[in-house]
């Protein structure tokens, strides 16, 4: 029994190191899309995706629980101007602008906004109930390699602000 319990112990503390190695604290996660990747922010925790629609999701902790999030999301269609007429009707009365990225070598578009957002637990179900949430901000982008993909920012207008250029540096250092 004590043999058993040695090596439980030992592979605990392999686990460990290999934990550590796959995530120190001063480094970030890495996000391979396609063949491009990027590292994210340390300061991004990952979560496990809370649906099988997510790729990849991080919370952004803010002041006093205002926590924002970003999403990576694989295979999703419609088009980048679907998505982005989609996004811009959760901020009814937002200000909207819109560019061309290239992520990687995918090109796409990106959408930034600002305003009240309507959130919806269900968003993709008619019968949910939208919360306005205002003072809200959204960078999301959608483009296309051998499938669809998008990564969406939200949150309070105060945190988004906090993260905005480590965000941008993301998005800007797949390769």
């Amino acid at each position: 029994m004590s043999r058993f319990k040695g090596m439980m112990a030992g592979l605990v503390g392999l686990g460990a190191v290999v934990v550590g190695l796959a995530r120190a604290e001063d480094k970030g996660i890495t996000v391979k899309i396609e063949d491009a990747s990027s590292t994210a922010p340390a300061e991004w925790k990952e979560e496990k995706p809370g649906n099988a629609m997510r790729f990849a999701q991080f919370k952004l902790p803010g002041e006093g629980g205002k926590d924002a999030e970003i999403v990576i999301f694989k295979g999703l269609g419609g088009g980048a101007n679907a998505n982005i007429d989609r996004w811009k009707g959760t901020f009814p009365e937002g200000e909207a602008k819109v560019t061309e990225v290239k992520v990687g070598t995918m090109e796409g578009k990106r959408v930034d906004l600002s305003g009240t957002y309507m959130f919806k637990a269900a968003p993709f179900n008619p019968n949910a109930k939208s919360e306005p949430r205002p003072n809200y901000k959204m960078s999301a982008l959608y483009f296309e390699g051998k499938t669809p993909w998008q990564i969406r920012m939200v949150g309070p207008a105060k945190t988004i602000d906090k993260y905005q250029k480590g965000f941008d540096a993301f998005v800007e250092s797949f390769k």
